[in-house]
């Protein structure tokens, strides 16, 4: 086709206008924050990049420029999650195997209160209920990166079946107390749901 002169030439797809390019200093952190808030509030089939977008202050084809798909989005968004879930079998397998359960629950829950992963657990949890993409990413996090490497460093009979029933027990009582806020679950000390929560762990763990 002969372009009139003077008139601008047609954009490439895949790039974001020069407008839409200019998201300012930081903003592909803003993005992926307002996608973990958007996740987390939404879960993943009713979140949108244009809620991500505006949640960032960006127009939606510079999410679209820097992470792809939606669900590429969301890999971003909850990959804040992997980084202490990769250290921990090291942490829960150290020391003696009668306290396995203690450090595992007390990992567990230390990561759901932390305020920097708990956004994009809540975007992980919600989504993962309701959206095959986000179950997936949930099960590599919890089954193949912790669950299945605590399994295979514990000497026992059954260990991989042993370990998700004790993920059972862990992420029943997260799903209780931080996304459906039962009280007095919700508001009982962190402590204090360790000292109970840990004994059921460990006996899924090593008991008879």
């Amino acid at each position: 086709m002969t372009e009139t002169p003077g008139t601008p030439a047609p954009r490439r797809r895949g790039r974001p206008a020069r407008a839409a390019a200019d998201g300012g200093p930081g903003a592909r952190e803003r993005i992926v924050a307002a996608a973990r808030a958007e996740f987390a509030e939404h879960g993943y089939d009713k979140a949108s990049i244009r809620g991500i977008a505006r949640g960032a202050g960006v127009d939606p084809a510079l999410v679209h420029h820097y992470f792809g798909p939606k669900e590429q989005v969301f890999a971003a968004a909850v990959e804040v999650v992997a980084a202490p879930v990769l250290e921990a079998p090291d942490i829960v397998l150290a020391g003696g195997r009668d306290e396995v359960g203690e450090r595992l629950t007390r990992f567990f829950l230390g990561v759901w209160d932390n305020p920097v992963s708990r956004a994009p657990l809540l975007a992980v949890v919600r989504s993962a209920i309701a959206n095959e993409t986000a179950a997936a990413i949930f099960r590599d996090l919890l089954s193949t990166r912790l669950m299945a490497r605590i399994a295979d460093g514990l000497d026992i009979p059954d260990a991989r079946l042993r370990a998700e029933l004790a993920a059972s027990q862990l992420v029943g009582a997260a799903l209780l107390r931080y996304v459906i806020r039962i009280e007095p679950l919700a508001s009982a000390d962190v402590e204090q749901v360790v000292a109970m929560l840990a004994p059921a762990v460990q006996r899924h763990l090593t008991g008879e």
